[in-house]
């Protein structure tokens, strides 16, 4: 915990003072959501492009296609989680486990005929091992077999969605580097916070604390990625018979 008192802080101020300044930021609040609105309608209208729904993943079952991972719903939301194939737990991807890990409620969005699946780009085997370490319980697949067809040269990492009409499946948006944000809320409460992120880029005021880089440490916490370690204090396994030890 950190209760340095020599670290610079906002201003203080009395309580009508707070409100008007922050009445004034609500109006560029309102604004910039009005504006992700309008975004969200052209996402809409966006076209599409048909992709091989007999594409082959591996799932806890054995091999099925991508239109068997829609689970018979309209619609799939997936990410495609990098995988350091052979390589420890503390050696996996940041990134991925950082967003994907906070994917966990999936019931409204089933409740909108969407299913979510992540689609690791590693061995199944070895990589559902990660996630049973992690505690996630998302359907997982492997897309090794099919990560020419699916990410066809995007990523490393990459969010996609599909369309399902009839048998036929289709790509009808996809995002990579900053857009896999809304995957998890925690940037998003980071930046309703004073100090922010505090990631070297942002711009805040002279001396605020800002001592992450943006580079692989960003996300890493003793040299891991940083969600292992409550999974390791509480005694939980990181896959140490399966090739994935510390």
């Amino acid at each position: 915990m950190h209760t340095d008192m020599a670290t610079p802080a906002p201003s203080v101020v009395d309580r009508a003072a707070y409100q008007a300044e922050l009445d004034a930021l609500r109006i560029r609040e309102k604004a910039h959501t009005r504006e992700g609105d309008a975004i969200a309608a052209a996402r809409r209208r966006l076209p599409m492009v048909e992709v091989d729904a007999t594409a082959e993943l591996i799932g806890p079952d054995g091999p099925v296609t991508l239109l068997d991972a829609l689970e018979g719903r309209r619609q799939l939301i997936a990410y495609f989680h990098m995988r350091h194939t052979g390589q420890p737990a503390a050696d996996q991807c940041e990134g991925c486990t950082f967003y994907n890990g906070q994917v966990r409620e999936l019931s409204c969005l089933h409740s909108r005929d969407v299913t979510y699946a992540t689609f690791c780009q590693g061995p199944y085997e070895e990589s559902v091992r990660y996630r049973d370490s992690m505690g996630w319980d998302v359907p997982w697949y492997s897309a090794a077999e099919s990560i020419d067809v699916l990410m066809a040269g995007r990523g490393p990492f990459m969010l996609a969605c599909y369309l399902r009409l009839g048998d036929r499946v289709f790509e009808t948006y996809w995002t990579t580097g900053r857009g896999v944000e809304v995957m998890g809320q925690t940037y998003g409460l980071l930046d309703r916070t004073a100090y922010g992120r505090q990631e070297t880029w942002e711009d805040s005021p002279a001396g605020w604390p800002q001592p992450w880089l943006v580079n692989g440490e960003l996300l890493r916490t003793g040299g891991r990625p940083t969600a292992q370690w409550s999974r390791l204090d509480a005694g939980r396994s990181d896959g140490a018979d399966s090739g994935d030890q510390p």
